[in-house]
C-alpha cells in the first residue's frame, strides 16, 4: 500500500483516479474546493482508505499538511473544461492554475525535503501540442513546436516547466502525464457567470462529448456543431486514463519522464456527432447539421503518438468510443431529468 494525495479529487479525471487507487488497495487523501461543479458525491466517499478534505489547493500550508506521510502526490487540481470553458475564462484559467501549480510545488518541495514524498505526478494536457505542425505528436515535440496560442494550453505547458525546474534546482522527482480528451461520467454543469448557447441549448461548459449528448437528448434538430466537424480528436475513457496515471506512480522507468495517455483511435467531431445521434435517435432519424462558427482556438488536429507509454509502461487505452457512449449517454439523460445539466 502507498499513500497518495490527489488534488482535484472531486473533478472529472480525479474521480476516476481516486477509484483506481482505492481499487488497488492504496490509501488516498483527496483535496477539492468544489469550485467547478459544486458539491458532488462519489461511491467511494465512505471508503475506509479514503479521506476527503474540502479546501483550496492554493493553500500551501494545507497542502503541506496533507502531504504528511504521503508517498506520492498527483497534482490534478485546475480550472479545466472544454473549448467553450477556456474561451469564457482565459485569464481566470491562467491566473488560478498558475497559483495552484506554484502552491502545489512549494508544498511538495517541503514534503520531499523533510518527509516521505517520493515523487510528484503532474497532470498536464494534450493542449501542449496545440500548435503542432506534424502528427502524431510525440513526447518532446512540445518543446520543438511553437508554444500554444490559448492561455489554457500555454498554462499546461508551464506545468511541465514547473516539473522540470523543481527537479533541476531541488531534485524533486516527477512524472508528467498528458491525457487526451477524457470521456466518462461525472462532468456536470460548470458553475460560473458566463452562459454559452449552442442553438437553443445552453452548454454545460463541459467537453464536446457531454455537450453533444445533452443537445441530442434535449431534442436539438438540426444539431449544432462547430465548423465543418473535421476536427480530429482521440477520445479516451476516464477509467483508462486513471489506470495509466496510477501505473506510473511506482514504475521505475517513469521517473523524470513524460507520457501521452490516449487511445490510438482518431475520430472527427462529425463522426462523434453521427455516433451519438444514432445511439440516441436510432438508425431511422436522419442527422441534420448546422455548422456554427468555430472558436478562435479550435485546434483542427490533435493526434498523439502512444508508443512510449505502450513500450515503457505497457499501457494501452482499450475502451472503445461505442462503449464509452453506452455509459455516458444514460448518465447525461439522468442528469438532465434531475435538473443538474
Amino acid at each position: 500500500m502507498v499513500k497518495v494525495l490527489v488534488t482535484g479529487s472531486a473533478g472529472f479525471i480525479g474521480g476516476y483516479v481516486v477509484q483506481e487507487l482505492l481499487d488497488g488497495g492504496h490509501s488516498v487523501v483527496g483535496l477539492d474546493n468544489f469550485s467547478k461543479y459544486g458539491p458532488v458525491k462519489h461511491s467511494y466517499d465512505e471508503h475506509p482508505n479514503y479521506r476527503f478534505v474540502e479546501g483550496d489547493a492554493r493553500d500551501v500550508a494545507l497542502v503541506t499538511e496533507l502531504l504528511e506521510g504521503c508517498d506520492h502526490f498527483i497534482a490534478g487540481a485546475a480550472m479545466i473544461g472544454g473549448i467553450s470553458y477556456f474561451h469564457a475564462y482565459p485569464y481566470d484559467l491562467l491566473a488560478a492554475n498558475e497559483r495552484i501549480m506554484a502552491a502545489s510545488c512549494d508544498a511538495a518541495l517541503a514534503a520531499h525535503r523533510v518527509g516521505t514524498l517520493k515523487k510528484m505526478t503532474y497532470v498536464s494536457s494534450s493542449m501542449v501540442y496545440e500548435s503542432a505542425i506534424h502528427w502524431p505528436s510525440a513526447e518532446g515535440d512540445e518543446r520543438k513546436i511553437p508554444p500554444p496560442l490559448s492561455s489554457y494550453g500555454f498554462q499546461k505547458l508551464a506545468v511541465e516547466y514547473f516539473a522540470r525546474a523543481a527537479w533541476d534546482q531541488y531534485q524533486l522527482p516527477y512524472t508528467i502525464l498528458r491525457p487526451f480528451n477524457c470521456v466518462g461520467v461525472g462532468e456536470g454543469r460548470a458553475l460560473g457567470h458566463v452562459e454559452v448557447l449552442s442553438g437553443n441549448v445552453k452548454l454545460a461548459m463541459s467537453h464536446v462529448v457531454p455537450d453533444l449528448v445533452q443537445k441530442v437528448v434535449k431534442g436539438q434538430d438540426p444539431l449544432h456543431i462547430l465548423g465543418q466537424g473535421n476536427q480530429v480528436r482521440h477520445y479516451t475513457y476516464g477509467g483508462d486514463l486513471a489506470r495509466g496515471i496510477v501505473a506510473t506512480l511506482e514504475h521505475p522507468a517513469a521517473l523524470n519522464e513524460d507520457f501521452n495517455l490516449s487511445t490510438a483511435e482518431s475520430t472527427t467531431v462529425r463522426q462523434l456527432a453521427e455516433l451519438i445521434w444514432r445511439k440516441v435517435k436510432g438508425e431511422d432519424v436522419p442527422l441534420r447539421l448546422i455548422h456554427d462558427d468555430p472558436y478562435q482556438y479550435d485546434v483542427q488536429r490533435r493526434v498523439p503518438d502512444t508508443e512510449k507509454a505502450k513500450k515503457i509502461l505497457g499501457f494501452e487505452a482499450t475502451t472503445t468510443l461505442e462503449k464509452m457512449l453506452d455509459e455516458v449517454i444514460p448518465w447525461i439523460d439522468a442528469a438532465i431529468k434531475a435538473g443538474t445539466i
